[in-house]
Order: structure tokens, then sequence, then C-alpha cells
């Protein structure tokens, strides 16, 4: 009785599935209508400056953190229901997920993306009082600790495997 009460535990893994997939549409679409905006804003304000431009570029950066924000959900939906509910969900090569190892360093590259651009965002609207180098080295030390963990976590799996 205990064991089937454990194998069908797994579904529980169902919570966090609808969650992410239901948190990565809706900042899928905050996304694409902040492109729309965008768009719109750009073409009827008519003012095509330098400071224009950096404007739309300032709101470009903010759309594509929305974006990697939607693809980090999806991929955590995606790859919790293939780990704990459906092995052959059908899915590109890059993103077969096989263990959760898999699934955390699939994750950690779209962070340290994130992490960037982040830090371009900061860049872009710094106007030259705050502490930029700071925060730039503070991304910069969480994106050495990470490569060093995804570093070792690789470097014992291939040994363990041996």
């Amino acid at each position: 009785m205990l064991r089937q009460v454990l194998v069908k535990s797994r579904y529980l893994v169902l919570i966090a599935v609808v969650g992410s997939l239901i948190g990565s549409i809706v900042v899928l679409i905050c996304g694409g209508l902040t492109v729309v905006s965008l768009a719109m804003d750009a073409f009827r304000s008519g003012a095509f400056t330098a400071d224009g431009a950096r404007h739309t570029a300032i709101q470009a950066i903010e759309m594509i953190d929305l974006f990697l924000l939607g693809t980090v959900l999806l991929i955590v939906a995606l790859g919790l229901y293939e780990l704990f509910i459906d092995e052959g969900l059908p899915t590109p090569g890059w993103l077969v997920i096989a263990s959760l190892e898999d699934l955390k360093e699939k994750l950690l590259r779209v962070v340290v993306v994130m992490l960037g651009v982040t830090f371009l965002g900061h860049v872009v609207t710094w106007d030259g009082s705050g502490r930029i180098l700071q925060l730039g080295a503070s991304i910069g030390a969480v994106l050495a600790a990470l490569s060093l963990l995804v570093r070792r976590q690789k470097a014992g799996r291939e040994e363990y495997t041996k």
C-alpha cells in the first residue's frame, strides 16, 4: 500500500508543472504585449532621436528579461513533467532532460544570460550616480560561482560514469 502511495505521489509534481506553465504563459504574453506597445510607442511618438533610441533600447532590454524569465518557467515545467510524469515527452534534442542535474544545468545557463541582460540594462540606464562597478562585480562573482558549480558537477558526473 505504501508503495502505491509513493508511486502516485509523483503526480504531486503536476502542481509545480502547472504553476510553472501558467507563469510562463503569463510572462510570455506580457513580453509579447510589451513588444507591441514598444513598437506602437516608437512609431506614434515619431521622436527618432538619440534619447528616443535610448528609451527604446532600455525597453527592449526589459522585454528580453521578460522573455528569458518566461523561458525559464517553461523549461522548468517541461523538465519536471519529463522527469516525473512522461519520459517520452517530445522535446527538441537540446531540451531532453534525463535527470535533475540536466534540468539544473539548463536553468543555470538561462540564469547566466539573464544576469548578463540585467547588468546590460543597468549599464544602459546608468546616469553616473550609482555604483555600477559594484553591481558588475557582484554579478561577476555570481557568474563565477555558477561556472564553478557547473564545472564541478560535470567533473563529478564524468568521474562517476568511468
